[in-house]
């Protein structure tokens, strides 16, 4: 009976988590940033509900001048203990935006494997343009390599995940500079916010 309740609750927990996610990707389609959603998921990593978490806690990603400005918001730049002509790092600063980073973090595990083309990312990357698909192979080319090479130097999983989601967060700078916003469609959420007839 114990063993029916756990079968139970994992299943109805399987069965909420989908309808979110689809409630998601339907309120997606009439966001201002959903062009840049889209374009976002080229990144193996990258699916809708970190695209959506990264759109929603950073909104514009254009309005960082360069990627390191993203980086240091995010809080995934080493910190610095200095003193003199000493100079010494430390972890990731932690600074920023909680939500966006444990997102970025996530996605990176992706890039433990070699890099290839999956069929649930060629499905995504056909719907864009080829400047944005020639830019998500290169990142993921260049993150792969560089989990093997950090491995290599027997640095600890975490460690080399989060070097990743740092690097990761410049492609998704550079992927936002290539998608123009389109205006936000507002619609009232209750009777009241509504417009009087005739306004």
């Amino acid at each position: 009976m114990v063993f029916q309740e756990d079968v139970r609750a994992v299943t109805e927990h399987t069965e909420r988590l989908t309808r979110l996610e689809q409630e998601l990707h339907t309120q997606v389609q009439t966001w201002r940033l959903a062009p840049v959603v889209d374009a976002l998921q080229a990144l193996r990593g990258v699916q809708c509900t970190v695209a959506v978490t990264t759109g929603a806690e950073l909104s514009d990603l254009t309005r960082f001048d360069n990627p390191r400005q993203l980086m240091h918001y995010l809080g995934l730049t080493p910190s610095e203990y200095s003193t003199g002509e000493r100079r010494r790092q430390g972890g990731i600063t932690k600074t920023g935006n909680t939500h966006a980073r444990r997102a970025l973090v996530e996605g990176a595990w992706a890039y433990r494997y070699p890099a290839k083309v999956s069929r649930h990312l060629q499905l995504r990357l056909e719907k864009l343009p080829k400047p944005i698909q020639d830019m998500s192979w290169k990142a993921q080319v260049r993150l792969c390599r560089r989990y093997r090479q950090r491995s290599a130097r027997g640095k600890k999983a975490t460690q080399v995940v989060v070097a990743i989601a740092r690097e990761l967060s410049a492609f998704l700078w550079a992927i936002a500079q290539q998608v123009p916003l389109t205006p936000e469609i507002v619609r009232p959420s209750w009777p009241w916010m509504a417009s009087p007839p005739g306004c």
